[in-house]
Order: C-alpha cells, then structure tokens, then sequence
C-alpha cells in the first residue's frame, strides 16, 4: 500500500504533524510512505492509494489540481487535515482575507477556509453515526482551533459543531453557523476526499516573519485520543484493505 503525505506550510508546526502521522502509519508494517513539502511530485500522488496532506497556506497549481482531480475521480482517496483548504493574505489594516485564488481546488476539497475564532474549548457533535469514521462514537469536548469554512461543493457531513460569534482578525468577521464542519466526506468519481478540520499544532517558532517568537506552544488537538483514533479511523477509510 503506497501513501504520500504532503506536509508543508506557515504557521504551524509541520514537523510535529508530520512526525506524528508518520508514525501512526508506521503502525502498519504493509504502508510505504513517501514525504514531499508541495504537490510537485504527481508521479508520486498518482501511484498513491492515499494522500495525506497537512498544510497551511500551501495550495497547488492549476495543472496539478487538473492531476488531483483526475487522480480521485479515478478511485484515490485523500485525507485532508486541518489548513489544507487555507490560503492567507494580510491586508494593509492587518485584517486576514482568505481568497479563492484556485477555486478548482476548493471546489475539489469542498469547503475553503474562511476565518477561526480564538482557541478554546468547544463541543463536537455527531451528525451521522451510521459512518465508518463515526460509528460507536459520542460527542466529544476539545480544545483547538476551530475552523470555519464557506462550502463550495455538496459535502456529506459527519461530525459537527456550532459557532455564533466574530473572528476579529479576519476579514470575514462575523459568524452565526448552526452546522460547523468538523469532519466530513466528499466523493468524487470512484474516489473520495476525508476532510478533518482539527490538528493546530504551532512550536515557538513558526509564526515567523508575524512575530519572532511564539511564547507558548500549542498542540490542541494532539493532546487528545480522540484526534488519534479519528487519523487511525481515517487510515483506514483510505486503505480499506488494511488490517
């Protein structure tokens, strides 16, 4: 079984996540993985079983959304984690805008990232528990950043939370969401995607050239069983042949 994961991007601790995923799936002795910080290498992505990617402001080409796109129609499956549906501008008054500058591929992901509140603590609820990734599951509390995210294509929602309130760093400032995608499925020709929105993890220097040093680090998600059986659930969505 051949997996590539994409781990690459700003503000965030990439070589936490991409150890920690690189562990879970040495777990499986079957997996071979191969590692790259962008989607140049479609060789790879294309004779993948299963993509991973962990990013943050990190979005590929037009030809290479062409290649993603054909490569899950064909049957692939890809696991998105947390900022891959993201893209970052600041603007001259300091605001975050989030732009659609390749809305092929947000329209492949089927959400785009849009703005976060502060992190705290929030409740994750269960919308669908006839799922594979879901069965068995109770609603749960966690503490990270809570994405929020403006749809751009039918998505088949599977774990969810709710959000009332301003994003005051952003562009898009003020929110009153009922349904908040935490997890999702979306599928595409024989193919399919697995969007999970949690995972932050920033170390005390990876918000650099925003601010030199980052006083405390942050694992959120990372902290909890939760998120781990959610990757393994999710291994194992994109390698049904797994044991």
């Amino acid at each position: 079984m051949l997996v590539h994961l994409v781990a690459a991007g700003k503000y965030h601790d990439i070589d936490f996540a991409r150890l920690e995923l690189l562990k879970l799936l040495a777990e499986h002795a079957e997996i071979r993985t191969s590692v790259s910080s962008d989607y140049a290498d479609l060789a790879r992505i294309t004779a993948a079983d299963l993509l991973i990617t962990y990013t943050c402001d990190l979005i590929p080409d037009a030809a290479q959304t062409r290649a993603l796109a054909e490569w899950v129609g064909r049957g692939g499956r890809w696991l998105a984690l947390h900022g891959t549906n993201s893209l970052l501008r600041f603007a001259a008054d300091g605001k975050v805008e989030c732009p659609d500058e390749n809305p092929e591929f947000t329209a492949l992901l089927g959400t785009r990232f849009a703005a976060h509140p502060a992190i705290a603590p929030f409740k994750v609820a269960v919308t669908r528990s006839d799922h594979q990734m879901t069965s068995g599951l109770r609603g749960f509390a966690i503490d990270d950043e809570l994405y929020l995210t403006r749809r751009t294509a039918e998505i088949d929602v599977l774990l969810h939370t709710s959000f009332s309130g301003t994003c005051p760093e952003f562009r898009d400032e003020q929110w009153d969401e009922p349904t908040v995608p935490i997890l999702y499925e979306r599928s595409v020709g024989h193919g399919g995607i697995l969007y999970l929105t949690l995972g932050h993890c920033r170390g005390h220097y990876d918000l650099r050239p925003v601010a030199s040093f980052f006083p405390h680090p942050q694992r959120c998600g990372w902290n909890y069983p939760i998120f781990y059986e959610l990757l393994r659930r999710g291994l194992r969505w994109g390698l049904p042949q797994l044991v």
